[in-house]
């Protein structure tokens, strides 16, 4: 019998992964690039990616490089899309399956990002980009928009304890957009899922504001009554 397989065109399989990383101090929503020092468009900026091993599953292959650049496991991690034109990449035929990851950027160790020679950029402003990296990125920040929304997700990028103000200038970094206050504090005071704490952040203002921190617990046990989690905010 015939190997159907066998006969049939190879193709590359690769992962490309948007890092996102949020600056509490400069209020910006920011991303990992490299500078790619491999033919075909060696020494221009990338996004950080690799070939799926034969070994590995696509989840797995992102994981690695999430790892390898990082030094991070266990993070937010979401499959984004699959990127398959013909010519999208000038060395050969690949396929790329793009995620993105919401990572602590206060928490990365810088001496690791300097021997990757990795660099965080603003969402704002992007370098000129390898292949369809650009589209890429356009796409996984619109899914993160999306995300939350709906999800708890954003806690993801902030530190452990956290001002209501702070909570805010994530969000209207990840929009690009300013939210109504009032609104906003609102609705994330109704939902129940913070800890207000006995201690105050004051290198902003003399008064100092109070310091939260989210609950997974809490959100899991009323997501399990049928909770439904709602921060969009105009």
């Amino acid at each position: 019998m015939t190997n159907y397989y066998a006969v049939l065109d190879r193709n590359l399989v690769a992962v490309d992964c948007v890092i996102f990383g949020y600056d509490i101090w400069d209020k910006e929503l920011k991303l990992l690039l490299i500078k790619r020092n491999f033919e075909p468009e060696s020494g221009k900026w990338s996004l950080p990616g690799g070939f799926v091993r034969k070994d590995e599953g696509v989840l797995e292959a992102a994981c690695r490089v999430l790892y390898q650049l990082t030094g991070f496991k266990d993070v937010y991690m979401e499959q984004s899309f699959a990127w398959g034109d013909v010519k999208r990449d000038s060395g050969g035929r690949v396929i790329t399956i793009s995620h993105f990851a919401l990572i602590k950027a206060h928490e990365l160790d810088p001496v690791m990002i300097d021997a990757s020679a990795a660099h965080w950029r603003s969402i704002s402003r992007i370098p000129k980009l390898i292949f369809d990296h650009k589209e890429i990125i356009e796409r996984a920040h619109k899914e993160l928009i999306d995300r939350i929304k709906v999800k708890p997700v954003g806690f993801e990028l902030l530190p452990e304890k956290f001002t209501l103000v702070q909570l805010q200038d994530l969000y209207e970094a990840i929009y690009q957009r300013k939210i109504d206050k009032r609104n906003f504090r609102k609705k994330i005071i109704y939902m129940n899922l913070l800890e207000k704490l006995d201690e105050k952040e004051k290198e902003t203002s003399k008064k100092g504001a109070y310091y939260y921190r989210f609950i997974p617990s809490r959100y899991e046990d009323f997501r399990r009554q049928g909770f439904y989690f709602n921060l969009d905010v105009q």
